[in-house]
């Protein structure tokens, strides 16, 4: 039964001295873990009157004692949950798989994974494979543009996740597909969904025709089909926005299209109106 409703984190605006006054907060925000309460190092009490300099003292001894009592475990979730919750911002990505991926640095943090090493290259890691776990359709370019470590970082943190968290965890790596980038794709591209749908049965024809996906980048068969379902049609986009959007270069979108075209056509031609295609 809800008693009432009640809103974190959302105090309203204060303009003025009184109003300020009136919505301070007297007390620091729980965490989801550690200690609940924690002893800042301030010269004021909750009323705004200075604290004597014993008083001082007193509060800046507590607060060196309580930080000795803190592991360094503690310290390392301190560190890493924010800069989590603010990638995940960044990149739009629902709470569900910001839940599951702080799940996956917390084991990585108690097996000591991130001794010596970036705790940023393991936060972007477990984003990143957070995301491939739900098959949701953000790549891995993304996650390390928000970051401040090069790619090669984020790969040896994501190596080890792989190998030595998600089995502990019963979670399975998926590798990126083609399918859901052809809509993400199209609604970046602002393509109508008979394009879109169009571009999916290319890709399943040629698929079934023969093609083969392996050790070709998911990115680029996308863009391709894209790029050919909207060739002849009043949606045409050029090489060069396809493939910027796709983080791709105008050759292997070429090279995908003339791969894609020649498996497609041994098959039956593509219809002017598709219907969805199911896996």
């Amino acid at each position: 039964m809800v008693i009432a409703p009640s809103l974190i984190n959302s105090e309203r605006r204060a303009y003025n001295a009184d109003e300020i006054n009136n919505r301070r907060r007297t007390e620091p925000l729980w965490r989801s873990f550690g200690n609940r309460t924690i002893i800042g190092q301030f010269n004021t009490d909750s009323r705004g009157r200075q604290l004597q300099p014993q008083k001082r003292a007193l509060f800046a001894r507590l607060n060196k004692i309580q930080g000795s009592l803190i592991n360094s475990l503690e310290r390392n979730y301190w560190e890493a949950k924010p800069k989590l919750s603010q990638m995940a911002t960044r990149l739009a990505v629902p709470d569900f798989i910001q839940e599951t991926a702080w799940n996956i640095y917390r084991l990585a943090a108690k097996k000591k994974l991130t001794m010596g090493r970036s705790i940023e290259a393991f936060i972007g890691a477990s984003l990143y494979s957070a995301i491939r776990v739900h098959e949701f359709p953000r790549l891995l370019e993304e996650v390390v543009e928000c970051s401040v470590l090069p790619l090669r970082n984020i790969h040896k943190a994501l190596a080890l996740i792989v190998r030595e968290v998600l089995p502990v965890l019963g979670l399975r790596y998926s590798p990126i597909s083609s399918n859901h980038l052809i809509y993400r794709f199209g609604n970046e591209l602002r393509l109508s969904m008979p394009i879109q749908q169009k571009a999916n049965w290319l890709l399943f024809t040629a698929k079934k025709s023969g093609m083969s996906r392996i050790g070709k980048d998911p990115k680029g068969i996308a863009a391709a089909v894209l790029y050919l379902a909207a060739k002849d049609t009043s949606e045409k986009r050029t090489q060069t926005n396809i493939a910027s959007v796709a983080r791709i270069t105008e050759v292997t979108l070429r090279t995908r299209a003339k791969q894609i075209w020649q498996y497609a056509n041994r098959h039956a031609p593509v219809p002017t109106q598709p219907q969805l295609i199911r896996k």
